[in-house]
Parts: C-alpha cells; structure tokens; sequence
C-alpha cells in the first residue's frame, strides 16, 4: 500500500490543489459553493486511512507521535490566520459584528467551528448575523475531529482483531463500509429535515472519509485497463468542475447528492498514473499543480477573510471580475507568505523532535495566544459595550415617545445612540430564561413566564415567531406595573397560524401550532397578543394570511380575546449597521414608507373576521410619514435588518399600554385580579 500511495501522491497533490482553485474561484467570482471540500474530505479520509492501515499492520499505532506531526502541521498557519484576522477585525469590522465574530474565532481555534455553526443553524435569532470572517473553518473543524476520533476508531479495530486473532482487513473494511453507510444514511435524513445544521454536523460528513478510506484499502486490488483510467481521470476533473455550476451546494449538500464531487474526486485518484500525454494526471501532476497543492491549505485559510474584509471595506454585497482578481491575487500572496515565512519553517525545525511532548507544548502555547488575544478583544467590546438603561422620560433617549403627538424635543441632540453598535446586535428583548420551561402539557412547547407580586391583574400569551417576542420588551414594562403576567410562547420562523407561512411545508411549524392553541384553551388567558401582518417589506404586498384567521377563529372559539400586531418593516439591510458605517442621516439608511406600507392597512378591506380580533397599528412609531428611519429619539430601531432593537421597544411601552388597554377595554381595571386558571 506504501507503493501505491507513492505512485498517486502527485495526482493527489494535483486534485488538491484543482478542489482548492474551485473553492477559492467559487466562492469569491461566483458567489457559490463548489463541492471541492468533500474532495477534501475524501482526500483525507484517503490518505489517513491508508497511513493507520500501515501502522496497523505493523501490530501498533503510535498516537502520541502521529497527533504530534498533526499538530506541527495544522496549527501554525491556521493560528496565524486567527491572530491576523482578530487584528484586522477590530479595524475593518462593524462593531454590531464583534461578539458574533468572537464567539466564532474561539470555535475555530478550538476546531469546533461547524458545531457553532450548526447551533447558529438552529437559532432563529442567529441566522440573520452577517458571514462570519471565519466561517471557512467549519471544514477544517470537521478535519481536525477526524483526525482525533478515525485513528482511535482504527485502533480500536486492530484491538478487536488482535483479540479475535483475525486480519485486521476484513475487520477494517467492514467498518468502515458501516460507517459510510450508517453516515450516509443520517446524512440523507437530516438533510431533508434540516439542511442547514446537516451541512454543519460532522456525521453527516463522515461517510466522505470512510469513503475515502475504504478506496484506500481496496486501490491495490482493483485493476482498471488504462484507456479506461484516462476516462475516469477527466470524468473525475470535469464532474468536481461542473458540480457547483449544476447543484446549488450550499443548499442541497450533503445528502447524497454530495456523492457527485466525492466520485467524482474517487475517479480522479482511481485513475492514477495512466502514463498518457493526454492524461488528466499528466495535468495534475504538472509543477504549478504540485506547487498550488503545497499551498492549498494557506489559500484555503486565507481567502475567505480577504473576501469578507473586501467586502466590508468597500460597503458591497458582491465582487466583480476585477474585484476578485485582486482577491484572489492577495489570498494568494498571503499564502505564498505563510507556507515559507510558517508552515515549511515549522515543519522543519526541531519541536517535537528532541522531546516527547514538544510538539504538544507547541500546540497549547499557540492556541493560548489566539485565545488571549480573543479574550483581549471580549474584554475590550464588553467595555465599549457598557450596561445602560433608558429611563422613563429619559430627555436624551426618548425613542419612540419622540413620535408621539405633540412631542418637544427636550435632551441634547448629539446625544450618544443607543444601544452602542457593538451590542445592538444582541438586544433582544425577552423573559428571563430562569423563568423558562416545558410545557407540561405538551414538552415541544417552551413556556416563559414573568414574575407577579400575588395574583396577577391579567394574563396575557404572546406567541408566534421572533416579531411577536420582540413585543416582550415593551410588555414586560407594563406587566411590572400593573401586576400582568405575561407569559411567552415562541418560536423563530414560525408565525401564530395554521400554516407554516415562514417556510413552506414546515409540519413541524404547524404541529408546535396545534399545540400552542391547545395549550392557550387550557390556561385560558385574558388575551393572545401576536403579529397580525407579514411581508412589509420592498417590492410585497403586506398581507393577512388566511391561515392567520384561521388561527384566530380557533382562539375565538375559546372566548379569548386576540390582539393582532401589524408588523414592522423587514429591509435589505440592517439599518443599524448601515448608521455605523455612513451616518444617522444617511438617505440610504432609511426607506420610503410608501414602499413598505400600505396607506390602508390590509385587514381593513377583510371581511368575515373573527369577532374576538382586535388590531393595533404601531407603523407610526417605526416610521415617520415619508421614511422608515434607522434611528428615532437617539435610539437605534433596528438590531438586524428586521427585529426591533429590545431598547427601542422598551421605549414603546407607554405607547403599547394605551394602545393595548384601549383595545381590550382594560384602562380602568388596574386594580382588578384575575383569578388563578383565568
């Protein structure tokens, strides 16, 4: 097997280097994925596999060495890039971003990237965070866990086999053959469920290595005629070429059609050395492709930064032709840098050489720097960040109340905007999570509940996706004063209805639904307070859906009252990041109303409306009569490009309390108790 490795390794280096150029290219001039990181995958699982199998055959695996080696070769160039990208960071980044970025170098570092991903995936609120600059390193977190977890899992085999008195083959190949096929499996499961954390979770992506591996151990028995091999040589290149042009990979991946660049990068390595001049070996065994090859971990490290601080740096959403050859051109100097100024210096010196546990002293002193660094960082934005609260009246931050009737302005008009831009991104308003729980009625449901002094006044369920939450912040004002209790019901993405209105065909929206109107019939609150519009954003007509009515007649049904929000403006962009970068007065900042609401609300041309429902209108306070403004009173409105900052919210909570009082003919009954049970 040593032979054989030896006799592909140039083609290998080559069809590296090919998945690299196809990664960097797609992502920078095309704006999609290419598939080239499951030939990574495959490559490495190839690769690794194939070394462990030599060690096992020699009866041992020596892990302490072997993680060693890993450690000299991964860490320098990939630590170096987190230290450059903090740097750079602190300077080219919005502050909105920091946190988000933080979070996600600690994760790189630790090489637990697609993980933090994957979570991100799943929360709501998460979703609408700009590209991380290191976003990338999710496939080299995934590597680095393969390469922990696949010698123990080969170790664990030579164990078995040693015991059982076997050949460690057969035992080796049937493992792996249950790998790939149980991963393969889950994969295709999960990502007709979820794609978004399947994309992410290592299990899905392990069939790619145990593919890899079983090609390893299986390459010295199969014999393939030569005009053949030249076949599979070109076949491989031009299905990992093509494979990003036909699949939108960044949203069907992995599942099985992830099985098109994995092939299709088995073909390639099955091809070989065909000793054909019109080979695609004779291509990828040329100098430059062995050169690249040798590069290809830097370029991949370094390409994405540059991409995302060009793009800040320029205030674009895309590059052009020449905008990505410059990208393309910087990624690659900074690659050449770090291959011969780190990774070859490193590989070639004496740590872990003349001591067992060099290589691993080596290992935590450098992943200690990034994590200072990132810790330095944190401390700084935490900093910056400061604690503030708006006071009632507060002259200098009036928010909302600066859109009531009559309102004079009466604080310092240059007074500071709050939130501060590197925590406005975090403000969302919200229970407090120790008053959080399942539902004992129904364990999909998480219940919070605010506290009351005693029996509470009223009882008030918000429920529905992240808009209707966004309420809590001025709710929960109102709640502490007039002794409600205000309990909350949510879930990103998935609107109070009977359909699934955010994502098509979602069951699991409109199941957790069903639940929640169960679980309102039961408690019987005094009100529903929830989103009665959606789609108020540019270029959409805002709507009631049906599947809203529907919602509510169920609710009606009960004799429960519902308060039904019209919905506030979704943009393009976030308007808070935009304030950061060109100004408060900036025209691109803001947006016309006209262009996002209707001057006759939506609801008020439906007929056959349930008679519980009462709307409320707060367009006023999120906008002026000709713009949408990014800031109002000194406040910031927005902490993405569509939740209402929770600050500004608190600001709205006189507003809300006469609104909500008036329409529920609660104005004059502070004083009365609704017993427990409604």
């Amino acid at each position: 097997m040593r032979e054989t490795e030896r006799r592909f390794r140039p083609e290998i280096q080559g069809l590296r280097a090919l998945a690299c150029v196809l990664v960097v290219v797609y992502h920078v001039w095309l704006g999609r994925i290419s598939g080239g990181v499951d030939a990574f995958f495959l490559i490495s699982g190839f690769l690794v596999t194939g070394q462990l199998y030599r060690a096992a055959s020699r009866g041992k695996i020596e892990y302490r060495p072997m993680w060693g080696r890993m450690i000299k070769r991964l860490f320098p160039a990939a630590l170096t890039v987190l230290l450059l990208v903090i740097a750079a960071s602190t300077v080219l980044l919005p502050q909105n971003r920091w946190f988000q970025t933080i979070k996600e170098v600690v994760a790189s570092a630790l090489y637990l990237e697609n993980w933090q991903l994957a979570a991100d995936s799943t929360d709501y609120f998460a979703q609408h965070n700009s590209a991380s600059v290191v976003q990338h390193f999710w496939s080299l977190s995934i590597q680095g866990q393969f390469y922990v977890v696949w010698p123990l899992l080969v170790g664990l085999v030579l164990l078995i086999a040693k015991k059982a008195g076997r050949n460690v083959l057969p035992l080796l190949l049937t493992t792996l053959g249950m790998v790939f096929a149980a991963s393969l499996a889950y994969s295709v499961w999960l990502t007709a469920v979820d794609q978004p954390l399947a994309y992410f979770d290592s299990l899905t992506r392990a069939w790619e290595f145990a593919l890899g591996g079983l090609l390893a151990l299986v390459l010295d028995r199969v014999r393939v005629a030569r005009p053949a091999r030249v076949v599979f040589g070109w076949a491989g290149v031009a299905g990992l070429v093509s494979c990003g042009l036909v699949l939108q990979v960044g949203t069907v991946f992995p599942g099985y059609l992830a099985l098109w660049p994995t092939l299709s990068a088995a073909l390639v390595i099955l091809a070989g050395d065909t000793g054909f001049k019109g080979g695609a070996d004779r291509f990828l065994s040329s100098r430059p492709l062995k050169y690249l090859g040798d590069l290809s971990y830097a370029l991949y490290l370094w390409h994405w930064p540059v991409l995302v601080f060009y793009l800040v740096a320029r205030d674009r959403v895309e590059v052009g032709l020449r905008g990505g050859a410059v990208i393309i051109a910087l990624a690659f100097v900074l690659a050449v840098l770090t291959h011969h100024l780190v990774e070859k210096p490193i590989r070639a010196s004496e740590i872990g050489a003349r001591t067992r546990w060099g290589a691993y002293r080596f290992g935590v002193a450098t992943l200690a720097a990034v994590l200072a660094a990132t810790g330095a960082w944190q401390w700084v934005s935490v900093s910056q960040a400061d604690t503030y609260s708006i006071a009632v009246d507060d002259p200098d931050h009036p928010g909302a109340l600066a859109h009531t009737e009559g309102f004079k302005y009466w604080g310092a008009a240059d007074a500071a905007l709050v939130p501060s831009f590197v925590a406005v991104s975090e403000d969302w308003a919200g229970i407090d999570p120790a008053r959080c729980g399942v539902s004992p009625r129904n364990a999909d449901l998480e219940v919070c509940t605010s506290e009351t002094s005693g029996h509470p006044t009223r009882r008030i369920v918000v429920t529905g996706d992240s808009h209707a939450g966004q309420f809590l912040g001025a709710l929960l004002p109102i709640a502490e004063q007039r002794n409600w209790e205000v309990t909350s019901i949510l879930r990103g993405g998935c609107p109070f209805s009977t359909d699934s209105d955010a994502v098509p065909g979602d069951q699991a929206c409109i199941d957790w639904n069903s639940a929640v109107v169960d679980e309102i019939v039961t408690t019987r609150p005094d009100a529903v307070m929830t989103i009665g519009t959606r789609d108020v954003r540019t270029g959409v007509e805002e709507r009631v859906p049906g599947g809203y009515v529907a919602q509510w007649r169920k609710v009606d049904e009960a004799g429960i009252p519902v308060l039904a929000v019209r919905d506030n403006p979704r943009f393009g962009q976030s308007p808070s990041a935009c304030v950061e970068s060109r100004g408060a007065e900036a025209p691109e900042c803001a947006t016309p109303r006209y262009d996002l609401y209707a001057e006759e609300p939506p609801y008020e041309t439906l007929s056959d409306l349930p008679p519980n429902v009462r709307f409320i209108d707060f367009s006023d306070y999120f906008c002026t009569a000709e713009v949408c403004p990014p800031v109002i009173g000194n406040v910031l409105v927005y902490l993405d490009d569509n939740h209402v900052s929770g600050t500004y919210m608190s600001t709205m909570s006189a507003i809300a309390e006469k609104a909500i009082t008036e329409a529920l003919g609660w104005a004059d009954d502070q004083a009365e108790e609704s017993p427990p049970g409604g």
